[in-house]
């Protein structure tokens, strides 16, 4: 049953999901400083007695100036523990968002966090444990399916990386794309090649080779992070079987976005390129945020 449209669009979701410990926590006994208390309330640093752990490091080798068991709760929209699954994950964060965009709206679903998150296993996933952006698909094709009788619908995808302030298609061998911003369609990337993909391992082709194009390279924090920020994009256009040849075509284009960790130069080690890597990073996440605040501040125009 689709949501109704204010419930859909009118706002922006905050959602928290908590990975579980890496081989190299297990190693190192590290012991997490993350409680999930419900399905919407998270502690950060609770207070028990027997914690001997603090931010990553062993109470033996903690800075005795910095306050431990912090005990601090936030309150978001929901909150996944480290058992969640990726559909669990998706049936209850994007799955209200597709509605949306199957009513017309543009949309946006995006993975914010430190390198090493599990960001990229989120939106992407592998094979076994597909993420949003493929889930994402699979729910839209079987939508299209149950409305064909009514409907005649396009679906395009697009995939593309922002790596060191310069943009590249990862569907494509080609150089760096230009930004430019067109009278009819606003802000578009000039030469992004659109896919038409017909089925599910076609989907699945198409993010493998996508991912496989996208710029990683080890860090002391990530063996496999992510350099740049992903965009994965479907354009939606939809039109009744019955209607006019007047009748408005209804568009709308859905933003899957992975976005590259933000890190700290003292904990990755990060020199030369990694740290150039870093830097754009941080400042392209803090531009994010800057956005996100002006649009939250009720005393500042839209």
């Amino acid at each position: 049953m689709a949501a109704h449209e204010s419930d859909v669009c009118s706002h922006v979701r905050v959602v928290v999901r908590v990975r579980p410990p890496n081989e190299k926590e297990k190693l190192a006994n590290f012991t997490s400083v993350v409680q999930v208390v419900d399905k919407h309330i998270l502690v950060f640093d609770p207070k028990i007695e027997e914690v001997n752990f603090f931010h990553g490091r062993s109470g033996a080798n903690r800075d005795i100036t910095k306050r431990k068991n912090k005990d601090l709760k936030f309150v978001f929209d929901s909150v996944f523990d480290d058992n969640s699954t990726q559909q669990e994950v998706y049936e209850q964060t994007t799955r209200v968002v597709l509605d949306g965009v199957l009513n017309g709206y543009n949309c946006t679903v995006l993975a914010y966090g430190a390198t090493g998150a599990g960001k990229t296993h989120t939106m992407l996933g592998s094979p076994g444990h597909p993420g949003v952006m493929y889930l994402t698909m699979m729910d839209l094709y079987n939508r299209i399916e149950s409305m064909k009788e009514e409907k005649v619908c396009n679906v395009a995808v697009s995939y593309l990386e922002v790596y060191n302030e310069q943009i590249r298609d990862l569907l494509a061998n080609s150089g760096p794309l230009a930004v430019r911003e067109d009278s009819q369609k606003g802000v578009v990337v000039q030469g992004l090649t659109l896919h038409e993909p017909k089925s599910a391992e076609n989907i699945l082709q198409l993010l493998d080779y996508g991912n496989k194009n996208r710029t990683q390279h080890p860090t002391d924090m990530n063996a496999s992070s992510s350099r740049s920020h992903a965009v994965f994009q479907i354009y939606l256009r939809q039109k009744d079987k019955s209607a006019s040849i007047n009748q408005n075509v209804r568009i709308a284009k859905m933003s899957l976005i992975d976005l590259a960790g933000s890190e700290r130069a003292s904990a990755t080690n990060a020199k030369g390129e990694r740290l150039r890597e870093g830097t754009n990073i941080n400042r392209s996440l803090l531009a994010l945020g800057n956005v996100i605040n002006a649009l939250a501040d009720p005393k500042k125009p839209p």
